[in-house]
Formats: structure tokens, sequence, C-alpha cells
């Protein structure tokens, strides 16, 4: 096969057409060397979902520490609070801790 009758097969037509060579260029630029290329948009694309996991997370958070600093305004459920996070105790009272084994064994 010549070169002359490679060129004219209809695949080498179209791909040694100027506006195609242009284009593929144009693309390849545009995919990979360019500073705003589909890689970084991919990664930005990701930070940008975990930022908004994290926000929506955290309001959740912002929401129930909110209700806990509202349920603790009154004072039978702030001692309740203490007690049971804090340990505290009346000065008059003794306090014991009994964990159970949560592991059970095959005998």
């Amino acid at each position: 096969m010549t070169f002359k009758q490679f060129r004219n097969k209809p695949f080498v037509k179209f791909i040694s057409n100027r506006y195609v060579i242009i284009l593929l260029i144009f693309i390849v630029w545009m995919l990979f060397f360019d500073e705003n290329s589909y890689f970084i948009h991919r990664d930005v694309n990701k930070e940008l979902n975990q930022i908004v996991s994290d926000t929506t997370y955290f309001r959740r958070e912002i929401n129930k520490d909110k209700k806990e600093m509202s349920d603790l305004k009154n004072p039978d459920s702030l001692e309740k609070f203490a007690r049971e996070k804090y340990h505290m105790k009346r000065k008059d009272e003794d306090i014991y801790i009994i964990e159970f084994d949560t592991l059970k064994k095959n005998e």
C-alpha cells in the first residue's frame, strides 16, 4: 500500500482534516493541561461533596446540642445529666458504678 492509497482511505481523510486536528488538540488540552481541566474539576467536586456532607453533619450536631442545652435549663434534668455524664454526687451520697461485661463467654 502506497502513501497515496493510505491517504485516500475515508478514516485517514477525516483524521487529516485540519479542523479535526485542531478539535482533537483542543480536547486534549482542555482535559489534561488547562488549569480548569477535567481532573481538577473532579477533585474540586469531591471536595465540595465532602464539605456539604460535613456541613449537614455539623448542623445536625448543633441542633442536637441546642436541644440538650434547652433541656438542661430544667434543674432536674441538669442534675440527671451531671450524675450520668460526669458521675457527680451530693455531699452525703456514695455512688457505685457497675459495669457489665457485654461479651458472653461460650461454656
